[in-house]
């Protein structure tokens, strides 16, 4: 009798420690969700996407083992408001930060991506160039819902790889380093540190964005530092490019070596088109009118390839339209924090498609404005510029040369609506002050 009453503790803690197990494996664990976004490549940059002289052999490989979106969206044609698209789920008309001056910052009451997703108990993490409000200032990422911000705060800084860094505004002397170097090593270390935990790492990596430079040292500029080509800026930019491939190659080892790679979404992108097009070289913005600062197809359909081991469809093509105002609806949804995302918001959730399952929303139009104002419905994109509304049906012309506005009067009269209801006068975009330390000329 001694024997079976002095065996029941354990017995019972055996049940215990059972039932836990199997309550544990029956909550579904958060994914890891890694957004890399680097500044300036265009459409054509990658091999996926028809590159012939720049090598990106893990990122064709994602593309592969993912899904490659051919009609994704920037959600403006320059940094710092495709930025705050991006982080706040509103469209260019409604944005917290409309302008490119390097200094206007997000205010305190602006909900970011890394905000919801802290509600969900998730580490968070940027790794590059902010954009969205200068150091120590409200619009700073670690005052935005980043526990913790590597990089440039300011764009102007940023157009120099030879320059300090900030740690949650706290500077920091590289004494010569390359700073895309110095970004990624503390990229890896935060993926090291959160191995355990759910974690949001962003990534709005600075490469290829001018000033073209890069180490003699770095390996993927001995690849191309002797091409034949006329232009020593599109060699360099082809070897940032194939540098951040190779870490894009280093960060999938890291996940798989810490056994969390099946539980891991990665986004690849692009802020906004090419800065040089390179025709004649790379073709960055293959046959697509426009680049950087335009509202053409070369300056906002961006690349965007995305991998969930397990979840999505390997080798999956999408022609779905969506852009960066999505990214909000869509980790909400992922991280079980859609009731966390404000009401108003612009962006659609894009998981069916991710997933392809269930029923995928459509946008009525997507909206952009810089210098002019442009749509997007279904097929058919409208630019408005000197009184005129241009009409082009992207499904046969995508270089935008055959305007349909006369043949089509009804909907060309939709987008002349579509750009005036998609526009709100913006809140003060107060300059929290440039940034002016060393590094710092434009």
């Amino acid at each position: 009798m001694n024997t079976i009453t002095n065996r029941l503790p354990k017995v019972f803690l055996s049940w215990m420690v059972l039932f836990g197990v199997l309550q544990a494996e029956a909550i579904p664990k958060l994914p890891n969700l890694i957004f890399i976004m680097v500044d300036d490549m265009g459409y054509h940059d990658l091999g996926c996407y028809g590159s012939k002289t720049i090598l990106t052999p893990n990122l064709d490989r994602m593309a592969k083992e993912g899904i490659r979106f051919t009609d994704c969206y920037s959600g403006d044609a320059v940094c710092a408001s495709a930025r705050s698209t991006l982080m706040t789920g509103y469209h260019k008309g409604h944005t917290p930060v409309r302008g490119n001056s390097g200094g206007i910052p997000l205010f305190p009451e602006d909900v970011t991506v890394a905000e919801v997703l802290k509600k969900a108990g998730y580490a968070t993490g940027g790794f590059g160039k902010w954009g969205l409000g200068n150091q120590g200032k409200d619009g700073a990422a670690e005052r935005q819902g980043f526990d913790l911000f590597y990089g440039y705060y300011n764009q102007w800084h940023a157009h120099t790889y030879y320059t300090h860094l900030f740690r949650n505004s706290k500077k920091v002397e590289l004494n010569g380093r390359y700073t895309h170097h110095a970004i990624f090593d503390e990229t890896i270390k935060f993926i090291k540190d959160n191995k355990d935990k759910p974690f949001f790492l962003y990534c709005p990596w600075t490469p290829p964005h001018a000033a073209y430079q890069i180490p003699e040292h770095e390996p993927a500029w001995k690849t191309y530092k002797d091409k034949p080509w006329n232009s020593k800026d599109a060699k360099v930019a082809a070897a940032m490019d194939t540098m951040m491939d190779r870490q894009i190659g280093e960060i999938t080892a890291l996940l798989k070596k810490l056994g969390i790679y099946e539980n891991t979404l990665m986004f690849f992108t692009s802020d906004n088109g090419a800065a040089k097009r390179f025709d004649g070289i790379h073709n960055s913005c293959g046959v697509m009118q426009g680049k950087k600062r335009s509202l053409n197809e070369g300056g906002i359909r961006v690349p965007m390839v995305v991998r969930w081991p397990g979840k999505i469809k390997p080798g999956a093509v999408s022609d779905h339209p969506w852009y960066f105002p999505d990214v909000m609806p869509t980790l909400a949804e992922i991280a079980g924090v859609s009731d966390k995302v404000p009401d108003d918001i612009d962006g659609i959730s894009i998981l069916p498609t991710l997933l392809g399952k269930g029923e995928q929303k459509q946008h009525e139009y997507m909206y952009w404005q810089y210098g002019v104002r442009a749509a997007r419905s279904g097929k058919w994109k409208g630019i408005g510029k000197g009184g005129h509304m241009y009409l082009y049906d992207l499904s046969k012309d995508r270089e935008e040369k055959n305007d349909l506005s006369a043949k089509y009067p009804e909907i060309t009269a939709k987008f002349k609506r579509y750009i005036i209801e998609g526009y709100s006068e913006p809140r003060s975009q107060k300059d929290d002050g440039k940034y002016t330390g060393k590094g710092g000329d434009k």
